[in-house]
């Protein structure tokens, strides 16, 4: 059985925290833009601050399995 957990959740993560796809924080004009297709320095590394806490929250705090077979 191989489990799924970890490719999904890594895998909705990265395309809901792109920076400039759906929002970035912080933007160039305000604090928050959405669907800006823009990207700055800042905000890669606010991105990725996000997404290590997010994805250390459900893989190592909750355990999301998804197993198949």
């Amino acid at each position: 059985m191989a489990d799924w957990g970890p490719v999904v959740i890594a895998v909705v993560l990265f395309l809901l925290l792109t920076p400039g796809l759906l929002f970035q924080l912080p933007g160039r004009n305000r604090v928050v833009e959405f669907g800006n297709m823009q990207t700055s320095p800042v905000s890669i590394l606010v991105h990725t601050i996000i997404f290590f806490g997010l994805i250390t929250i459900f893989l190592i705090a909750i355990g999301v399995h998804i197993n198949t077979g």
